[in-house]
């Protein structure tokens, strides 16, 4: 068995951004798809509102930049206050034990 002792606040920042920026991605191709179908069908209607395509498609491309920059930084900070947390907790009780083979 090994203990983990300590983990690096900034690795684990890293390591959070890359993974939540990631899952952002997903997330906001998600979104776009869900965005361009709904503005898509809205101006189907005959009431439909002018411009109502181009903001379902605004909206769609926007959520690609916008969620995985906002998860990336939210998850990152997350990540480093686990560490943190982590490294606090693990000097008072210990580390984690981990078996490696």
């Amino acid at each position: 068995m090994t203990t983990v002792k300590r983990i690096g606040p900034g690795s684990a920042f890293k390591i959070g951004l890359v993974t939540y920026a990631i899952l952002g991605l997903l997330l906001g191709i998600f979104m776009a798809f869900i965005s361009m179908v709904a503005g898509t069908l809205g101006s189907l209607g005959q009431s439909a509102a002018p411009g109502s395509r181009l903001f379902g498609f605004g909206m769609g491309f926007g959520a690609i930049i916008f969620f995985p920059i906002c998860y990336g930084i939210i998850g990152g900070i997350f990540a480093a206050i686990g560490a943190f947390i982590y490294n606090l907790v693990a000097g008072w009780v210990g580390g984690l034990e981990v078996d490696i083979s």
